[in-house]
Formats: structure tokens, sequence, C-alpha cells
């Protein structure tokens, strides 16, 4: 209740990085109303329509680009075999009266569900690396389509693309650089670079947006 108040009186909070917020008292209401991982999710039998019991909540994992949410539901034991944790987007669950529904949900349609599977610390490395190499690649091929443009620009236009391709291509080989140090370190130490390739890739993705728009 007291976090609620200070809310509602317009006060900030502090987070990890000094970094300051603000709710206001709307938001502050409706996050009120929302759901809680720890009391209304964690551990929560997930059930159908008919009241059958198709799994228990194990986890809730946030996709990297903060999308969608998913629900692990740990299936074992209500399906006829072992541990079985498949994910499912939380938009396909709902709240009746305090239970967690989810419709059309048979146990045998949980049972034909891919398992799901933690990532292992090498997998993450691998795929953050390939998210990577593709925003490179994007702005690549954007300095290739502003190249081609300073063959038809006038004199003005010409020089204002070449000033902006050779700054793209600064920080294509910054990011480029940054990936190669990550790429050389172990997979137990890549976490390490990841906040200077990400610094170093969003830098490109503003230049596309920028040269896009």
């Amino acid at each position: 209740m007291i976090f609620l108040i200070s809310l509602a009186n317009g006060a900030s909070a502090q987070v990890a990085g000094s970094t300051t917020v603000s709710v206001s008292v709307t938001e502050a209401s409706r996050l009120a109303l929302g759901w809680s991982v720890k009391k209304n999710i964690m551990g929560k039998a997930i059930y159908n329509e008919q009241k059958e019991k198709i799994g228990i909540v194990e986890d809730l994992i946030i996709a990297p680009d903060k999308s969608v949410s998913y629900l692990i539901i740990g299936a074992g034991g209500f399906v006829g075999i072992g541990r079985h944790d498949v994910a499912i987007p939380i938009t396909q669950v709902i709240d009746q009266n305090g239970r967690l529904v989810m419709p059309g949900a048979t146990k045998d349609m949980v049972k034909s569900m891919p398992r799901f599977d933690y990532a292992t610390e090498t997998a993450k490395r691998d795929q953050f690396i390939a998210f990577a190499e593709q925003d490179i690649a994007k702005a690549k091929a954007k300095i290739a389509e502003l190249e081609k443009k300073t063959t038809t620009a006038n004199a003005d236009a010409k020089q204002k693309l070449d000033q902006q391709i050779v700054a793209m291509k600064l920080d294509v080989a910054s990011a480029e650089d940054k990936l190669a140090a990550m790429k050389n370190a172990s997979a137990k130490k890549w976490k390490e670079f990841e906040v200077n390739v990400n610094a170093a890739t969003a830098r490109l993705h503003k230049w596309i947006e920028t040269m896009t728009n």
C-alpha cells in the first residue's frame, strides 16, 4: 500500500543504474490490477474449460524483443509422461475467478507440443551473435543503397550522402570490432561484451531508421 501511495503522490522510484522512473496514478491503478508473477502465476495449475488440469506454471519468460511473454508449463504427471515443459504465449491464458484457464487446451494437445528446453550459454551466445551479424548486414545493405544514390544525386545531395556513408561505415567497423572481441571470448565470458555490442548495433539501427525515413 505504501508503494501505491507514493506513486499516487507523484514520487519517483530508483531502479538499477540510478534510472528514475515515473508512474502516473492511472498507470499505478492498472499495475495494481495486473497479474503478479509471484502471487497469481508461479506454481499455479493451468486448466481447460472442462476443469481438467493441464499442467503447472514453472516459469515466465519474456521474449528478447519484449513483444510477448511465455508461460513455461510443466506437464509431467498429467499427460502420462515424464517432465515435459512447453512454452505457451501468456495471451492464450485467461483468469477465470482466480483460476488460470487455457481455452481449447487438452492433455493430448500439450503432449504433442514441442518440449521446451532452456538455452545453454553457448546457444544464447550464438543467437546473440547471429542477431548482431544480421544488424551489421542490414547496415551494409543500406550503405550500398546510399552509394547507389550518389551516382544520380546533385552535388549538394552527394556531399551529404558521402558524409553519411563515411559515418555509417565507421559505425559498422566499430560494431564488427566489438563483435569480433565477443567471438574471441569464451562461452563463459561473452556476456562481458554484450553491452558494447548492443550499443554498437543500436547506432546502426538508428542510422537505418534515419536513412529510411
